[in-house]
């Protein structure tokens, strides 16, 4: 039995394109647009008609970057894979890259299997996986070729956390020399860990133990430097190069460079460095904790660089980094040390109301706010174009918004699992009305009307800004 949906009368907005569209679905997957109005259209029939009249009918958000029950620091990400992916869509996102991790000592495949036990029938969008390299051997290196050629195209290295995630140069270099060879995408972490561990231990023996002081040791410069050197390394490897959760200016400038100089290099950025600051950071009592992540969230003049190089496609993605933990219970694992404060905050719910805040302040286009958070994130890892438009042949992930619609963001309505919102208060024009992923309604005019176990895993072809 074939299931039609027809969505009328709705602004489809994708990242090229902008026009009163009727869309057909069937079977999953986008059938037909005609514009609204034409015989094409009125000849559109289905079972299930949606109104989207006055409203955006946009694809499904991509995230690129999120951390669902992720082990840190003696605890774990208060999201699992059911609530993340359930939040997500509640958000407008219609599939994440979520990542799977390499404990040292143990292959690849091992830490790939983990994480496809932990979600395989719990979510409720569709999903994909980055690998964390941490044990970078010959053994590694070829299992590295073997994920590519089964969907699993980037790894993800780390500068920072020495004695968990950190890789020397030497090993990042031959990573990289794989990824050259095999199509892979190299994602890096870049901060330097080794230097900031001999601030933070600094910064205890003083007794600077407050939250705001993790801000304060994770330097700028320590960001663009680690940077500047995961360019120029992956230049040397002859690979191509994706830096996640771009924080500060001088980081910015080292891939502006990078790309004036023809280098296939990328950069990601999150919500919370185009929205929050070390204000938040330096909240008073243990507040400040909530707001603790790496890369940290940087003072208020950091933003202009951010929303300028997102402008100048400097910056082409923004995903969330979602890795929440409760304030009660862990975060507080840090009172009197910020050292010990687990390193994430939620955010799978809100990026597209944020970015589309955006577009309402005059920050970015219409088409910025899809091509930075729905297409360029389907292409950058291989998704495009089932994910990340609306187009005859794609997945129908559609969100129907509501320009218009005004909200609070709050912990008090979010559905993510943690007990706090890092964006409590603030008050955002838009939101997210009905979702379909791949035809079927997630949420249905503001109910939600998913299931677990619908989310399916997706293999992912290489990067498609190399081809």
């Amino acid at each position: 039995m074939s299931s039609r949906t027809v969505i009328r009368g709705g602004l489809v907005v994708t990242a090229s394109d902008e026009i009163h569209a009727d869309v057909l679905v069937e079977d999953g997957r986008v059938a037909a647009l005609a514009a609204t109005g034409t015989p094409a259209a009125e000849a559109f029939t289905a079972e299930r008609v949606i109104d989207a009249s006055g409203k955006y009918v946009i694809p499904g958000g991509v995230d690129g970057h999120t951390h669902m029950e992720m082990p840190f620091g003696g605890t774990y990400a208060a999201d699992t894979f059911e609530t993340g992916t359930r939040a997500a869509a509640w958000g407008g996102t219609t599939t994440i890259v979520d990542f799977a991790i390499q404990s040292v000592g143990h292959s690849l495949r091992e830490g790939l299997d983990a994480w496809h036990a932990k979600a395989e029938g719990n979510c409720a969008i569709d999903y994909g996986f980055h690998m964390i390299v941490s044990d970078v051997n010959q053994e590694t290196l070829k299992e590295m070729d073997l994920l590519v050629e089964e969907g699993v195209t980037s790894f993800k290295q780390f500068m920072a956390y020495p004695g968990v995630f950190y890789s020397d140069d030497g090993q990042i270099l031959r990573a990289m020399q794989r990824a050259a060879g095999n199509g892979g995408l190299i994602m890096m972490h870049a901060e330097n860990g080794i230097a900031i561990d001999v601030l933070v231990e600094q910064a205890l023996a003083r007794g600077e133990t407050d939250p705001r002081f993790h801000g304060e040791v994770r330097k700028a410069l320590l960001e663009a430097e680690a940077t500047h050197r995961a360019i120029r390394l992956a230049q040397v490897a002859g690979a191509p190069l994706y830096v996640v959760h771009v924080s500060a200016t001088e980081a910015v400038a080292e891939l502006t460079r990078a790309r004036d100089e023809g280098l296939p290099v990328f950069g990601e950025t999150c919500p919370q460095y185009l929205f929050l600051s070390t204000d938040n950071l330096a909240e008073p009592g243990f507040e400040g904790a909530k707001y603790v992540c790496s890369t940290p969230l940087r003072p208020r003049e950091h933003q202009a660089a951010l929303w300028r190089g997102l402008r100048t496609n400097d910056l082409q993605v923004v995903s969330t980094d979602h890795c929440p933990f409760c304030f009660s219970g862990q975060k507080e694992l840090g009172r009197g040390d910020f050292s010990k404060i687990p390193n994430g905050m939620p955010g799978v719910e809100n990026r597209m109301d944020l970015l589309h805040q955006a577009v309402v302040e005059g920050r970015i286009s219409r088409r910025r706010w899809i091509e930075i958070a729905c297409a360029t994130p389907a292409r950058m890892f291989g998704l495009y174009p089932k994910k990340g438009t609306i187009a005859p042949g794609a997945d129908a992930d559609i969100v129907v918004y509501d320009p218009h619609a005004e909200q609070v963001l709050s912990a008090e309505t979010h559905h993510m699992n943690v007990d706090y919102s890092a964006y409590e208060g603030k008050r955002i024009t838009g939101r997210v009305e009905t979702v379909l992923s791949r035809g079927e309604p997630v949420v249905t005019e503001r109910e939600y009307t998913g299931r677990k176990g619908h989310g399916v895993y997706t293999p992912r072809a290489t990067c498609q800004y190399l081809n």
